[in-house]
């Protein structure tokens, strides 16, 4: 399967400018998407196209910035370059602290253009991909049921079987077949795996779902003889509790 060829939205109220774009883009082997202003770029969707933005600062109504805060965390952000008539050092600079890859000024270097917007779409291939892998991961974490999610949340703290045993009020035997599922149903081969899995779609499991009340572990501990084990799960029960105040 051939790479998907990416695709230039260009946002550009000057139409010689914008007509002056396409064909160094073309050849350049984008796609070219051109727009006169801000309110029509909004108003088609395209939020499933590989690319980036090639966007003017000085737009009629909602300016170049406007259109970058609005797109900052919706499905439609994407990676920004952006052109200006006037090298207004304060205008680039909140421009570029906003995560603009470039900000360029007329008249145009190609060169740094070109160079700028394959930076720009190697970018926005990275986010899809993460994006895409991050969905796959909260598609997974939806097959697992509440128990092993709880099972989970212990188990990427690493904690042995016969503990979280005693926090879930489980047999061991229990736990160790939620555990399976668990790894089954995440494609982990390891405990570091399943680790590296919930850091990179950046899930934190919440305490709610970590385990039952500590007082648990406590009447479990209170069933054992007065050994150093047992001491050992009164004081996990006493710190899980002042953990969870």
């Amino acid at each position: 399967m051939e790479p998907v060829q990416a695709t230039v939205f260009v946002v550009v109220d000057a139409q010689v400018v914008r007509v002056g774009l396409s064909d160094p883009l073309a050849a350049a082997g984008y796609q070219v998407r051109s727009f006169v202003s801000a309110e029509r770029f909004l108003a088609k969707p395209h939020a499933e196209i590989p690319g980036c933005l090639l966007l003017d600062v000085d737009l009629p109504g909602l300016g170049g910035l406007e259109l970058q805060r609005a797109l900052t965390g919706s499905p439609c952000t994407r990676p920004i370059v952006f052109l200006t008539e006037r090298g207004d050092i304060k205008t680039g600079v909140q421009a570029m602290k906003a995560g603009a890859i470039d900000f360029l000024t007329t008249p145009i270097d190609e060169e740094r253009l070109l160079s700028a917007l394959d930076q720009a779409c190697r970018r926005d291939a990275e986010q899809r991909q993460k994006r895409a892998i991050c969905n796959m991961i909260q598609q997974r974490l939806e097959t697992l049921t509440r128990r092993e999610r709880q099972v989970m949340s212990h188990v990427i703290r690493g904690r042995l079987n016969r503990e979280i045993a005693v926090d879930l009020d489980a047999g061991e035997k229990t736990i160790k077949v939620h555990r399976g599922r668990v790894m089954s149903k995440m494609h982990a081969g390891s405990v570091a795996e399943l680790v590296r899995i919930i850091a990179y779609a950046g899930v934190e499991p919440e305490l709610s779902e970590i385990a039952e009340p500590a007082s648990k572990a406590a009447k479990a501990a209170s069933l054992l003889p007065l050994d150093v084990g047992r001491r050992r799960l009164i004081a996990k029960a006493r710190g899980n509790r002042s953990a969870l105040v």
